[in-house]
């Protein structure tokens, strides 16, 4: 055979590995490389380079390794092109180790070498990591001239790494950095920022991204509708969710699945059933995250039943076998509506390794109904599997507490402190006038404190004379009741919720988000709030949101 023939044939080979690579068709890109080497036609670079992305695509990698090892044998040059490719495979299959070994040999990185590295750092969830070598990168593009300036795609990966490592604020505040570097953002970009709003509840800084979505032409995306309906959801406005979803051209499964998750926040479990059957109607399948929506639904709602014939047919007509984050649901779902055996019978015959969640959503129905014999037991059993669990002690304390032996009580909570298990702080955040304020209980750092305080003493007086009375038996109990009320009305919540009220004007609603569940005080505290100073005040906390107008919530009790 002609030289000139093999070339062709190679260079024919080639372009239908790169076809089917961009046709995302890695399956046949796999297939046609093994197809070459039977017939013994000799790869070059311009083959690797879509066999390593289809090897990416597929996250094999095995498959990977052995084309890298096939591609140093063949002696074919190593140029950025194949470095790229190798350091993105490695790091999409999770091999964050092997594409810092690429990524080192490297004579020569451009700025796709830069991206690859940071989204796998943020896909591997080393979210620090990748924030460092973003910096880094800024670093050198200082120090050499040749280094490309950060792309949209750089940004748009270390905007997800904020939001992975929790911090939503600081992902907002690159997004502005970003814009005045003048890199426009793409559909991706606002996907980070709408997940960065809605880990802080940030409403207006949301709606400020929407609009910028609109005028980007972005906002068909289904990917961006369905970050938009989601975050609208978790800021506590389930209405702009609802529009956003009925506007949208096309609905996904992730789409449903988010309007089911919004549902599933607020305690729409009717609603979820019913839009899940519209779903079904139009044709989209559930996958196993719509079933974890769904559950929750149901188990927030009292919907016992109908979460019970959820889960059958998730198992029977949908052959979706249960997760860890299903029977977490199921338990749940039975624990708070009392069944606390049959919960616990659930967990003893998951078909995997214990694991400590279901057995905290058993506990945290202990405590709800008062069941201090199996609560002991639940409880030993989250300290065997993880004796750093803080939850495991307070909860188990607030059961003995609740069932009045004091005694008890006091000695979970000294096994806690001689084990040097540190309980998590309760936060409470809320936006005010687009910036989002941070409280602890007793928080002393505010600069309105003097303020804050002044309101809570004037709600404090207007809440007794409307009837409430407050509970401190779950409060600090080796101290006088008059610190206890002290304590009980600086808990965080109740000064987020001071700062709002003199700080927007009357009527408007209030929005708070805490990372712990919201204590029964303050639950009927808020309660009393707004009805006395006729708002409406949202929270969400760990768990779901209350809906506090007139003196109800909307949970009526139930959670």
């Amino acid at each position: 055979m002609a030289p000139g023939t093999v070339q062709l044939n190679i260079f024919a080979w080639n372009q239908k590995l790169t076809k089917y690579v961009k046709e995302g068709q890695p399956e046949k890109t796999m297939q046609l490389f093994q197809q070459m080497q039977q017939e013994e036609i000799s790869p070059n670079e311009f083959t690797f380079v879509p066999v390593i992305n289809a090897c990416a695509g597929l996250g094999a990698l095995e498959d990977g390794r052995l084309v890298h090892e096939q591609l140093i044998q063949s002696g074919c040059k190593f140029d950025v092109f194949v470095g790229n490719s190798l350091v993105d495979m490695y790091a999409k299959c999770g091999s964050i180790e092997d594409a810092w070994r690429v990524f080192n040999k490297m004579p020569c990185q451009d700025v796709v070498t830069w991206n690859a590295m940071i989204l796998g750092q943020v896909k591997c969830g080393q979210g620090q990591k990748a924030l460092e070598l973003f910096r880094e990168m800024e670093q050198e593009g200082r120090v050499f001239d040749k280094m490309p300036s950060r792309n949209v795609v750089t940004w748009t990966a270390i905007l997800l790494g904020y939001v992975k490592c929790g911090q939503g604020q600081k992902a907002l505040d690159l997004f502005q950095e970003m814009k005045q570097e003048g890199v426009h953002p793409n559909a991706f970009t606002f996907v980070a920022v709408l997940n960065a709003c809605a880990s802080l509840v940030a409403l207006e800084d949301g709606r400020c991204a929407h609009e910028q979505i609109i005028q980007s032409g972005c906002e068909s995306d289904v990917f961006v509708g369905s970050s938009l309906v989601d975050m609208y959801a978790k800021c506590g406005s389930m209405e702009d969710a609802w529009k956003v979803f009925n506007k949208m051209r096309s609905r996904d499964v992730v789409t449903w699945t988010a309007i089911l998750g919004g549902c599933a926040m607020h305690g729409h479990g009717k609603d979820a059933l019913q839009h899940f059957e519209r779903m079904c109607e139009e044709g989209v399948e559930p996958n196993d995250v719509t079933f974890v929506c769904l559950l929750s639904a149901c188990s927030h709602a009292g919907l016992v039943d109908e979460g019970m014939h959820c889960y059958t047919s998730m198992i029977t007509d949908y052959m979706i076998s249960a997760k860890l984050e299903h029977y977490t649901c199921m338990v749940d779902l039975l624990g708070r509506a009392g069944h606390l055996q049959e919960a616990e019978n659930m967990i003893m015959a998951m078909p995997f390794e214990p694991h400590v969640a279901p057995w905290m959503a058993l506990l945290g129905a202990c405590r709800i109904h008062g069941n201090v014999e199996m609560g002991e037991r639940v409880a030993k059993q989250i300290l065997e599997l993880d004796p750093e669990n803080s939850a495991g002690y307070v909860l188990l304390s607030n059961i003995y507490a609740a069932a009045g032996n004091m005694h008890l009580s006091k000695n979970v909570e000294q096994q806690r402190k001689e084990r040097g298990v540190k309980k998590h702080p309760g936060r409470t955040w809320i936006e005010v006038n687009n910036e989002v304020h941070t409280f602890v209980v007793d928080d002393q750092d505010h600069p309105q404190m003097i303020e804050i305080r002044a309101e809570l003493q004037r709600l404090s007086g207007l809440m007794h004379d409307a009837g409430y009375v407050p509970d401190t038996n779950f409060v600090l109990h080796d101290v006088e009741e008059e610190e206890k009320l002290f304590h009980l009305c600086h808990h965080s919540e109740k000064l987020a919720i001071a700062l709002g009220l003199i700080n927007t004007p009357p009527g408007t609603p209030l929005r708070i988000r805490k990372n712990l569940r919201v204590c029964e005080d303050c639950h009927t505290s808020v309660k009393f709030i707004s009805k006395v100073v006729g708002r409406a005040i949202m929270v969400r906390d760990v768990n779901r949101f209350h809906h506090f107008e007139d003196g109800i919530c909307s949970c009526m009790g139930y959670w």
